[in-house]
């Protein structure tokens, strides 16, 4: 796959990403957290059933890759929702914005230790141009309504919530090499699956779910088959061709796409400073996918 393809790959997911992030404010106004989670996975494990069959002249998997596997879904699906629902809960929509913004550069240390990648001087820039235009339009934010860096422990998940969105990056890149994107993408959401059950059980016998309406429920299935099927599709056939720094700073266009849903369809008033802060956000994008000469990775450690 040429790399413009595979940078197409990956923005998409993020878009994606930020759409469903921003409509999900309407799905959670309606159905409790962990219920939504739950019906999430459950209907995407429907529609995803026949991607979970290996392929023919696919290897099967390692004991480590199902490790990782597991690992992929508890960081980057359970532990992460927990940590950034609840972190929000406990902090402020300043502080959440302000801490979010450093995933790009947290998916670049991880990639530097774990997978033994060199970071450009280019592409660190780039990174550094991400992390300060999103970090510039939390604080705009928080000049308008919320005030204060929130609870110690909300912060302390949020960064948690941090880690967790990076490990997943990571570790896909190395499930990339053994195991089909769309393989994955079942495998995860499976395990999504199985983790949430117990908590989307106990909600559910709570609720009344004759009071959802029709677009409630549509919003509700468009809302599974992006964050479990296409976003993981998307975002692991990218990664296979692009080294995980240079991958984690697309995940800039999660807020940038979040935030055009919140101006065309809840409402949300657009600053020209806003708009200032991801033009240097995604000049940082141009930075670190502009064609050039790349090094080659160091080897990795043995196992």
């Amino acid at each position: 796959m040429p790399h413009w393809a595979a940078y197409l790959c990956l923005a998409a997911s993020m878009t994606l990403v930020g759409s469903y992030v921003g409509l999900s404010k309407l799905l959670v106004a309606v159905l409790p957290v962990f219920l939504l989670a739950w019906l999430r996975f459950g209907i995407a494990a429907l529609a995803m059933a026949h991607w979970v069959k290996r392929r023919p002249g696919e290897l099967p998997l390692s004991g480590n890759d199902r490790r990782l596997l597991f690992l992929e879904s508890f960081l980057g699906n359970f532990l992460f929702s927990v940590c950034m629902l609840f972190g929000v809960h406990l902090s402020t929509a300043l502080a959440a914005g302000v801490i979010m913004a450093a995933i790009p550069a947290a998916v670049a240390i991880l990639s530097r230790v774990f997978l033994r990648e060199r970071i450009a001087p280019r592409v660190a820039a780039g990174i550094a141009c991400a992390v300060l235009g999103i970090a510039m339009v939390s604080l705009k934010k928080g000049d308008a309504g919320d005030q204060g860096g929130g609870s110690l422990l909300g912060n302390l998940l949020l960064f948690g919530a941090v880690v967790c969105e990076a490990s997943y990056v990571v570790i896909g890149k190395q499930l990339t090499g053994n195991v089909s994107a769309k393989r994955i993408s079942a495998l995860v959401n499976l395990w999504g699956l199985v983790l949430v059950t117990p908590l989307g059980l106990w909600q559910a016998l709570q609720f009344d779910f004759g009071a959802v309406g029709m677009p409630t429920w549509a919003l509700l299935v468009f809302y599974a088959l992006a964050a479990s099927m296409w976003t993981v599709w998307l975002w692991m056939t990218g990664l296979k061709h692009v080294p995980a720094s240079r991958a984690g700073v697309f995940t800039v266009m999660l807020p940038i796409s979040a935030a055009a849903i919140g101006v065309l369809f809840l409402g949300e008033r657009f600053s020209v400073a806003q708009a200032g802060a991801f033009a240097l956000a995604l000049t940082g994008l141009v930075l670190a996918t502009w064609p050039g000469r790349s090094p080659a990775p160091l080897p990795s450690a043995p196992a």
